[in-house]
């Protein structure tokens, strides 16, 4: 696994149920713009659930992948996970998605094992 993908998964555990936050913030918060690469991360989340990768929707607040897809059964998949927590959702849509999102605070680094 990469230092990059051990440093998403580090910050991706800091959103609490009931946020979400972008491929986007959690690229910049290791001050990085390879947005492409977290989603690659989530794609390849070993740790799910308790790395909760289904938290993770597009900068316009759109649903965005899951496991791969961008639609089907997987992304109906996000939708429910995302629902039970909390997040209304609307034409695969965040609804209220500023009130939402949460930014991701870059830590110390630290081997993902640790945390």
């Amino acid at each position: 696994m990469s230092k990059f993908s051990t440093q998403i998964y580090s910050l991706l555990k800091q959103v609490p149920k009931g946020k979400v936050t972008t491929y986007k913030a959690l690229a910049e918060a290791l001050n990085s713009t390879a947005y492409r690469a977290v989603g690659g991360a989530m794609k390849n989340n070993p740790y799910a659930p308790e790395v909760p990768c289904h938290r993770v929707v597009s900068s316009d607040g759109s649903i965005g992948g899951f496991r791969g897809s961008r639609s089907g059964k997987d992304i109906q998949d996000k939708i429910k996970m995302l629902e039970k927590e909390g997040i209304k959702i609307k034409n695969h849509r965040i609804v209220n998605f500023d009130q939402v999102f949460f930014q991701p605070i870059k830590q110390s680094a630290q081997p993902f094992a640790q945390l």
